[in-house]
């Protein structure tokens, strides 16, 4: 048995390239199997062929008793049918026990969002200077907020990709899908002041295009944006944890709570699914139920 598992871990490392860290969560992953088995003195021959269907499935409802995300028994019981498909195919085993486990369903986490009166209090942080990373930061919060951009989108913005005078942005998202997002004419007041007043004391380099920088002129990092709306929301005092896409969620949120179509929302984060989108409106929901 323990052959067979180092040759499918083999197997995996070679056919689809997987990290070191992925072929260690497989290699726990199923060695929980085989204790699960041994423990509970399921397979005495110690062969592979003699676990059956009935033994999968008491193995799926054990692990769904112990503490274990929901994520986390999917990923154990996906991995557990990754390595039969392998026996299977290999006529190692000549029945698959496990084409008809159902893989536990996984419970998606609502997104964390803040309150109208706490987006108010983190977007209005930098405020109180009007230093040229100050503006940087008003600027870049707003925006953040505004149009409910990735983390990725924001930082990769040029200059050429925002149009002031017509109060829109050309996002280049994924699939070189580009994406037209309005902004409201108190963002292009503090856009136009950090463009003016504070990004020529940032810039280095005069053929440097990236709208946000770093005090080094050079294009703002995704760690640093983390950085910046870390300080920010410590110091609006926030009790929620903020991390880079609590505004994205916050925008999505609020824009169905004013009456936003969902499908206008999907178009404006860049979901190509619009059930990706839903997760809002269940948020809604739940906090209605609250």
């Amino acid at each position: 048995m323990e052959e067979q598992l180092l040759a499918f871990l083999k197997f995996l490392q070679k056919e689809y390239n997987y990290s070191s860290n992925t072929i260690a969560a497989y290699k726990n992953d199923l060695g929980q199997f085989v204790s699960y088995l041994q423990d509970h003195n399921l397979n005495s021959t110690g062969q592979w062929q003699s676990i059956n269907s009935e033994r999968i499935n008491a193995y799926v409802e054990y692990m769904k008793e112990q503490p274990y995300a929901s994520s986390s028994v999917a990923r154990k019981v996906a991995a557990v049918k990754s390595f039969f498909n392998y026996l299977h195919a290999n006529q190692i085993v000549q029945e698959n026990p496990t084409t008809n486990i159902d893989s536990p369903k996984v419970k998606k986490r609502l997104p964390k969002t803040l309150s109208s009166e706490e987006v108010e209090r983190l977007l209005q942080a930098p405020a109180n200077k009007k230093s040229p990373k100050n503006l940087r930061d008003l600027a870049l919060l707003n925006m953040l907020y505004s149009t409910g951009m990735r983390v990725t989108e924001v930082v990769s913005l040029r200059l050429e990709d925002v149009d002031l005078e017509n109060q829109v942005l050309y996002c280049p998202g994924k699939d070189d899908q580009v994406r037209e997002l309005p902004f409201n004419e108190y963002t292009k007041k503090i856009l136009e002041n950090y463009v003016e007043e504070g990004r020529p004391f940032l810039v280095k380099d005069k053929d440097e295009t990236a709208m946000f920088l770093n005090h080094r002129g050079q294009q703002l990092t995704r760690q640093g944006l983390w950085l910046i709306i870390k300080a920010y929301a410590k110091q609006a005092e926030l009790s929620v944890a903020v991390t880079p896409h609590t505004l994205r969620h916050s925008f999505a949120a609020h824009k169905l709570n004013d009456g936003s179509d969902l499908q206008e929302v999907q178009k404006l984060l860049g979901h190509a699914n619009i059930s990706t989108t839903q997760i809002y409106t269940q948020l809604e929901e739940s906090e209605t139920a609250e």
